[in-house]
């Protein structure tokens, strides 16, 4: 290196150890972290130069940075991530129920784009996509070696432009290409209808901001069509989460005042906390409170709550909170696990932070985090069966998870082998014509096998109890 670009590179390097320090100084007056290690940083700084001075072609010296942090954070967990000026306007459209894009909720596995749920009514739910689904090319791009983050801004874009995604179909063990015409996603994130006279289901695919005021107009129009509901289903199957108060919200619909329906608990101090049934742990805003036009008797219907694998985050939240408090009845599958709090901060007007900074656990302390709630009553999806759930992915499986924090994980070795089998199975149903393939049904349909469950339930009739399913991540004691 020549002794102009020494001086180039150490001129950097002040510059950058000089505005690390100003955070170590505004992190230390916060008084939430020891200081930051100033050997270690010097050392980033010297990187920081060596590449800005001797790499073989100029560099975007902002692009450096901003690729630092993204590394650093996405080495934490899965959940934790850096937020660009688009990103971070993507996540902000996607809590608020509108977006333009093709309308999946996804995560990554073997550094694929796999589908967690499609946004029912969405593009990608017309087109066919399903939970599993892996989208190995978006256009002429291969995923593989894409960030989530930069997966989602090569499937969103323009309202009524075309994407192509190649999928690969885990359980029919094929791939094939889908085109896609992105939309303005207005997500409708609570169904419902009396299944029969006495009976209702209501169905939550995902906790948004529009999601409590939804779930109680759906509650008064299912009342004024049956005003003598014998029991209610609330159907959490393959929702993904999202806003913490909105399941604050719902658990409070059918909890009793002030009962703690969840706590955090991590390293800073607002992150210990105690989320109760009453309106100011859940109203984001002034102005009258959605539950209080409820009818008084959702208070004490009998009620069942179904989840499965892909019931995740704040999904979780409302199955705990009603099963500690013997609310309800939880059945199906044991849920996804997801039990971590993700604070979003920004780091200027344009971008910001999303890091997990606590655990979730429910009423009775339980941690939910790469473990999930447990069904009551353990019920397969269809008659014949979970045919291919045990493929799917769980927080557990997700590669630098974080674990329960209530003792070491122990992974049951039967898990494997039940893989294996569904996969020989996969197999065996790929060579079968399309007609002839076992696939799960429609939730809310004559045909939903688990739903008819729910309700033999409600009725007091026998329920067919899986033979198959088993308990997974089980926390071992420590003395």
């Amino acid at each position: 290196m020549s002794h102009k670009l020494k001086i180039a590179g150490w001129i950097s390097v002040g510059a950058l150890a000089g505005a690390l320090t100003t955070v170590s100084l505004q992190t230390v007056a916060r008084g939430s972290l020891a200081p930051l290690p100033l050997e270690e940083l010097q050392q980033l700084a010297a990187v920081f130069s060596m590449v800005k001075t001797d790499y073989v072609e100029p560099v975007d010296e902002k692009k450096l940075i901003t690729d630092a942090i993204s590394g650093m954070v996405a080495s934490l967990d899965p959940h934790s991530q850096y937020f660009d000026k688009k990103s971070f306007k993507e996540f902000r459209e996607g809590t608020s129920g509108r977006f333009v894009g093709v309308g999946i909720e996804i995560s990554q596995e073997d550094g694929l784009v796999k589908v967690v749920s499609p946004i029912e009514g969405s593009p990608a739910f017309r087109a066919g996509l399903k939970t599993g689904d892996l989208i190995t090319k978006i256009d002429d791009t291969a995923v593989k070696g894409l960030t989530l983050s930069e997966a989602v801004k090569r499937m969103r874009g323009e309202p009524n432009t075309k994407v192509n995604l190649t999928i690969y179909r885990k359980d029919e063990n094929r791939s094939f290409p889908v085109t896609i015409t992105r939309e303005e996603i207005k997500t409708q994130s609570v169904k419902g209808k009396v299944m029969e006279p006495g009976y209702g289901w209501i169905r939550l695919s995902q906790f948004q901001e529009r999601t409590v005021d939804d779930f109680a107009r759906k509650v008064e129009e299912l009342y004024k069509q049956e005003p003598n509901l014998r029991g209610l289903v609330l159907d959490l199957r393959n929702d993904p989460g999202g806003l913490l108060d909105a399941a604050v919200a719902i658990s409070a619909a059918f909890l009793p005042e002030n009962v703690s329906v969840v706590s955090t608990n991590g390293q800073l101090p607002e992150s210990k906390f105690v989320y109760k049934a009453a309106p100011e742990f859940y109203q984001r805003r002034a102005g009258a409170d959605p539950l209080r036009r409820l009818p008084p008797q959702l208070k004490t219907v009998p009620l069942v709550v179904l989840v499965n694998e892909g019931s995740a985050s704040a999904s979780e939240i409302v199955a705990g909170a009603l099963q500690d408090h013997k609310r309800a009845t939880v059945l199906g599958s044991q849920t996804f696990g997801k039990g971590s709090v993700q604070t979003v901060r920004p780091l200027g007007p344009d971008t910001g932070l999303k890091l997990t900074t606590a655990r979730y656990y429910t009423p009775s302390g339980k941690s939910i985090q790469a473990k999930g709630i447990v069904p009551d009553v353990m019920v397969d999806e269809t008659e014949e069966g979970n045919i291919f759930s045990v493929l799917r992915t769980r927080e557990a499986d997700l590669d630098k998870h974080l674990g329960t924090g209530q003792g070491p994980e122990s992974k049951d070795p039967s898990r494997e082998k039940a893989r294996e089998e569904a996969r020989k199975r996969a197999e065996e149903e790929a060579k079968k014509g399309p007609n002839d393939r076992k696939t799960p049904p429609e939730f809310g349909s004559d045909k939903d096998f688990q739903l008819t469950q729910a309700l033999n339930h409600l009725k007091g009739r026998p329920v067919a109890i899986s033979k198959t399913q088993v308990v997974e991540n089980k926390e071992e004691k420590t003395n």
